[in-house]
Order: structure tokens, then C-alpha cells, then sequence
């Protein structure tokens, strides 16, 4: 017997959002892949910890906002993005070496 979990619509938009994004990643330039999805990751994690899941107004606020920027990272003129020294020390923070390869931890610290 599986076990699933009931989501509002808020939580699938928020996840579809969030699925959108990651697809998103794999159309840039190998080089910069991994400073996508750790903007990304960065991006969803901490607004997901900082915001109240009953705060609706600021959930819909940063969906608005998140589709508005996919688009823009969307655009394939747009092949790469700034990581800033504090979403870098979240990863090292954050992930365990498993689930970060080697490749992409070189290329976050090249970067």
C-alpha cells in the first residue's frame, strides 16, 4: 500500500515551479550548470525556511516573482548566473559529498 501525500494547489504550483527550474538548468552551458541549480536550491530552500506555509499572499508573491525571473533565465542569450560567497558556504553547509560530485564542487570553487 503506498502512502501520498495530499497537496493544496498552492504546493503543486510551488513544486511545478520548482520542477521548471531544475529542467531549466540542463539547457545552459555544462560549465555553469552547477551555479544554477545552486542558485536555484539556494533560492527555493531559503525562501521555503523563511516563509510560513500559512502566508499565502507571500507564497503567491515569490511564485509571481520566480516565474517572472525563469523566464528570464529561460532565454537562451542568458548562459550564466552569479553565486554569491554565501549560497557557496550554504552548499558546502548543506550537501554531503555524496550528493554533490566532485565535478560540480570543482566547478563551484573555480567559479
Amino acid at each position: 500500500m503506498s502512502l501520498s501525500l495530499r497537496r493544496s494547489g498552492l504546493q503543486k504550483d510551488v513544486l511545478s515551479l520548482y520542477r521548471r527550474a531544475l529542467r531549466i538548468v540542463r539547457t545552459k552551458p555544462p560549465s555553469t550548470q552547477a551555479k544554477f541549480s545552486l542558485y536555484i536550491r539556494y533560492t527555493f530552500r531559503t525562501n521555503a525556511s523563511s516563509v510560513s506555509p500559512r502566508d499565502v499572499s507571500t507564497i503567491e508573491h515569490l511564485m509571481r516573482k520566480g516565474k517572472r525571473q525563469l523566464e528570464m533565465y529561460e532565454h537562451p542569450s542568458v548562459r550564466d548566473c552569479w553565486v554569491s560567497e554565501e549560497m557557496r558556504n550554504w552548499e558546502k553547509k548543506n550537501h554531503t559529498p555524496s550528493r554533490i560530485s566532485a565535478r560540480v564542487a570543482s566547478l563551484l570553487d573555480a567559479n
